[in-house]
């Protein structure tokens, strides 16, 4: 009698190997925005001083009421060990990267590159959402770390 069943157990076996494989793993996944989950909000300040000279660009505003990080952000920054300062840092003394400005159906994104107070070459892009800014990722640009982000 086993012999009989055997191989239906065997196809649904390979069945569900072959779901769970494929739910996990990785790649780029359609039908789950980047931002789903915001895991945390901080206030900015609204106003820059007014000796800073920083580049205006249309649609990107440095004086956002408030920073919202992306779930795959904020694994980024555990990984390169950036944190929530350093990211603040780098929005209001960065340059925009004007080469990787992207607009897809979700909205415009701006790379914004440079330098942490502990000398991390950095990009963070930014995603202009109401009266704030998603960050979408952080981007380690000298060094290459060790990541399991989702």
């Amino acid at each position: 009698m086993l012999k009989k069943y055997l191989p239906y157990l065997l196809l649904i076996a390979a069945a569900l190997s072959f779901y769970l494989i494929k739910k996990n793993q990785r790649g780029n996944r359609v039908n789950k925005p980047e931002t789903e989950q915001v895991t945390e909000k901080i206030t900015v300040p609204a106003i820059l001083p007014q000796d800073e000279k920083t580049e205006e660009v249309e649609g990107f505003d440095r004086n956002a009421t408030h920073i919202i990080f992306s779930k795959h952000a904020k694994c980024r920054m555990d990984c390169r060990k950036i944190d929530e300062s350093e990211v603040k840092e780098i929005l209001k003394n960065g340059t925009i990267n004007h080469k990787k400005i992207q607009n897809d159906k979700r909205g415009k994104t701006y790379p914004v590159e440079g330098f942490t107070h502990d000398k991390q070459h950095v990009r963070i892009v930014f995603a202009p959402k109401d009266d704030g800014l998603v960050v979408v990722t952080v981007i380690d640009l000298d060094t290459e770390w060790k990541c399991d982000c989702k």
